[in-house]
């Protein structure tokens, strides 16, 4: 499998959880230069809502919510 984790030529989010025993992984790059990873079921929640609301989505729409 190709290495899913996002750089910045690459930029996007990337979330693992191998099993429901372990905690989840995270990692996010955006085009902006923004970049940030995640330990745990509830940060990883928090980095995906975070980069959602702020990067990725975000930066395409100009930067509103929708």
């Amino acid at each position: 499998m190709a290495n899913l984790t996002p750089t910045p030529d690459r930029p996007g989010l990337h979330v693992s959880k191998p099993s429901p025993d372990t905690p989840a992984t995270g990692s996010a790059v955006c085009h902006c230069g923004a970049s940030a990873t995640a330990t745990g079921d509830s940060q990883v929640k928090a980095l995906v809502e975070g980069y959602t609301a702020n990067h990725g989505p975000a930066h395409r729409n100009g930067g509103a919510r929708r």
